[in-house]
């Protein structure tokens, strides 16, 4: 009976320990081990990412990690819901355009310190691929995959012609224009208007030459014209000598499939790297890919690598280290990648590039390439579009189209994209 009444009382002395004693290592290593994870998706992204975590979890088996997908339309909304709330997952997918508001609002975290710690290794990734997730030196976002502008030929008119095709790390467009010339001469077939759905891509990268930016922070970011009104100039000329396709014709809107390249009728056409899937596949003929031609006296570098779509940690995040063990898994492990298969785009990690570039189908294998050589050829990467770009831009494809079709003189069409632009963009 004794021993019964000391059994008793014992647990009665237990039960009367505080619970926070038992409680509070438990609450320790829950909020060390589970981390949140929230990203926008399509059925494709949302299956090859769960297999990730799944992959992840079972490398990492005392990190738990909770999900949280959304289409792009709510995405957003309900970010900036949770972060009023104080609620943000421990980890995000992130938006160039979205990224410096922000910075701004300190709803984000440096991800310096993961670095110099070694849980994040971006010893394999070139610095251009990471410009454009600093912002005052800091980083803020790591994109897994990224894009680049270039054009897009056909050799096989090159060679009708009898013209070598060109090493696009030193052509220039006096270059492009003997080209385009001597090909109309010897082929008949023309140019196409330089980037016709949004003529300020081709004109940026010839600004970005100069060391100067499209945008400045009120207005525009040059003063000299001379460098625009050479963009024009270029395609007058061609236009005078019957080279360049009638922009009557070049600016109505229609699939690829419907194009003049894809037609034959051009032998270039400008894109982005994550077009030349589509283009490849309307043209139904072997493609190449190569940068864009360099102005004369060029003092810096006219190609960027835009960033498809950056994973920061919120400057809230209840498990930041886990979080940044897993963006340093998603980034850097090659066999999780060769499940993605560079479906948020080409990967920034030398290696894992090249080696997705040995899995991937021969088109792009060739974007794949090309990334790599646009790593090589690339300047950082200019700030965010600011407040009017969208009317900027709109006023820029209306004016060029008057320029080309002569309704205004290159002079007169020139000055009134650098007034009506700084207008705008102030």
């Amino acid at each position: 009976m004794k021993g019964k009444h000391f059994l008793i009382l014992a647990l009665a002395i237990l039960m009367l320990v505080p619970s926070f004693i038992f409680a509070q290592p438990a609450a320790e290593e829950s909020k060390e081990s589970t981390m949140r994870l929230a990203w926008w998706g399509n059925p494709t992204r949302d299956e090859r990412t769960y297999k990730a975590v799944e992959m992840f979890q079972a490398a990492y088996p005392e990190i738990t990690i909770e999900t949280e997908t959304t289409g792009w339309g709510g995405y957003w909304d309900k970010m900036n819901t949770q972060a009023a709330a104080g609620s943000l997952p421990d980890l995000m997918q992130h938006d160039y355009a979205y990224m410096l508001q922000w910075v701004q609002r300190n709803q984000l975290a440096d991800l310096t310190p993961y670095v110099q710690k070694g849980i994040i290794d971006l010893s394999k990734i070139n610095e251009s691929f990471l410009s454009g997730g600093r912002v005052d030196g800091k980083l803020y976002g790591i994109s897994l995959g990224t894009n680049a502008v270039c054009l897009t030929y056909d050799p096989a008119v090159l060679a009708k012609a009898g013209i070598a095709e060109p090493d696009s790390t030193t052509w220039t467009w006096a270059d492009f224009e003997r080209i385009a010339l001597e090909i109309y001469r010897k082929t008949g077939v023309q140019t196409i208007p330089f980037f016709t759905t949004d003529p300020k891509v081709g004109f940026d990268n010839m600004i970005r030459q100069t060391g100067k930016a499209t945008y400045g922070k009120t207005g525009l970011g040059f003063t000299d014209p001379s460098v625009l009104r050479e963009f024009y100039a270029i395609q007058l000329r061609l236009l005078d000598a019957g080279a360049l396709i009638r922009p009557e014709i070049a600016f109505v809107s229609v699939s690829p499939e419907e194009g003049a390249f894809a037609k034959g009728q051009s032998w270039v056409e400008f894109i982005w790297s994550n077009q030349y899937v589509s283009t490849q596949a309307a043209a139904k003929r072997p493609l190449k890919l190569a940068l864009l031609p360099n102005i004369k006296g060029a003092t810096a570098k006219g190609t960027f690598l835009k960033p498809s779509m950056f994973f920061s940690i919120p400057a809230s995040a209840e498990n930041p280290e886990a979080a940044a063990k897993f963006l340093n898994y998603f980034l850097n492990d090659i066999s999780v990648n060769d499940f993605l298969m560079g479906e948020r785009g080409v990967p920034i990690p030398d290696d894992v590039r090249e080696h997705m570039a040995t899995m991937v189908d021969p088109i792009n294998k060739q974007i794949f390439e090309y990334i790599s050589l646009a790593s090589k050829n690339a300047g950082p990467i200019d700030a965010p579009d600011p407040a009017g770009s969208g009317e900027f831009l709109k006023m820029v494809r209306d004016v060029t189209q008057e320029i080309l079709l002569k309704r205004v003189s290159l002079d007169e069409g020139v000055s009134r994209l650098m007034t009506r632009g700084n207008q705008i963009l102030k």
